[in-house]
């Protein structure tokens, strides 16, 4: 089968589509035949070995795991032995290592069907970006009806599913993104829009309860300035200083006052795959597309997703 592998870091061209084995799923694993995936900024970063510390997990001088992709939808070819919420032709969605490719095994608890009423294409969009924006709402934000939640890079993967969610809990919803991008933030259901070239709202005098950083790009402290007394601060992507003041500050400033600081990671889980289908299938949440791409120019792909310009989210077909 054609998958995409990388044997050295470096810039999307190191990428290559290469001839390997189809693989065979384990006891707790689905083969599906792989209809769509979708680049994710850890992708691009993988690629490059970026931020460094990260190789001390991928692996130091060259990457461990050769395969590149995470995010993927398509058709059950075979199940494991264990298996018992999937069969054989089912339509699916769900995260794995190896997605850019014909074919991808994926654990059971990382799977979910895929809503009728959308596409391979889209369900493909959703895991990673949707179940971040999930994690770091619900679950690190606290998120409940009425708070005002802004959504810094409102634009992005991330933040179109952050500002979606966040309005199907009822909460009153602030985009920050790019002049060109704000007609997309109102679009999927922003109550009020920044374009961050003309204002800064961490200098505006707004406070708000929950702010979900999609891609940070103030210093930690702008942000906390930015929060009302009881304000929850979520980091849930940014560059490599806006990471390391999330992981070494944000637990320091949340022993003082009553401000939090937060670092959010996407941990992938059916049950929370199948919320989003429940969200998805009722029109409360649309993927956002901006790009597709054929499987052989993923290293394009990644190119146009690492400009920063993406609104929403950048997809592979198969």
């Amino acid at each position: 089968m054609k998958a995409i592998v990388y044997h050295n870091y470096g810039s999307p061209d190191v990428l290559q589509c290469e001839d390997i084995e189809k693989p065979t799923a384990k006891d707790d694993e689905v083969l599906i035949k792989v209809r769509a995936a979708s680049v994710n900024t850890l992708d691009w970063r993988l690629v490059r070995g970026t931020p460094y510390f990260g190789r001390i997990m991928a692996g130091l001088r060259k990457p461990k795991i050769t395969r590149l992709g995470i995010d993927v939808a398509g058709q059950v070819e075979a199940v494991g032995g264990n298996i018992t919420h999937f069969k054989p032709g089912d339509e699916v969605f769900g995260a794995c290592r190896g997605a850019f490719a014909e074919y991808a095994c994926v654990a059971e608890d990382k799977l979910a069907l895929k809503p009728a009423n959308i596409s391979f294409e889209e369900a493909a969009a959703v895991p990673v970006a949707a179940i971040t924006a999930l994690l770091g709402l619900r679950d690190k934000g606290r998120i409940s009806p009425g708070q005002k939640v802004l959504v810094d890079g409102a634009s992005g993967g991330v933040g179109t599913f952050a500002v979606q969610i966040a309005k199907s809990f009822g909460a009153d919803v602030t985009a920050v993104c790019s002049t060109r991008k704000v007609d997309t933030a109102r679009s999927i259901g922003a109550d009020q829009t920044i374009d961050y070239t003309r204002e800064d709202f961490t200098q505006s005098g707004q406070r708000y309860d929950l702010i979900l950083a999609a891609n940070a790009h103030h210093s930690i402290l702008d942000y906390r300035r930015a929060l009302s007394p009881n304000g929850i601060y979520v980091f849930a992507g940014g560059g490599g200083v806006q990471i390391l003041q999330a992981m070494l500050l944000a637990p320091l400033l949340s022993l003082i006052g009553s401000k939090k600081m937060c670092f959010s990671v996407a941990k992938i889980h059916s049950k929370d795959l199948v919320l989003l289908k429940d969200l998805l299938t009722a029109g409360k949440v649309v993927p956002v597309i901006d790009r597709r791409y054929p499987l052989s120019r993923v290293a394009e792909a990644l190119r146009y997703l690492e400009e920063g310009h993406a609104q929403g989210k950048v997809v592979i077909t198969v």
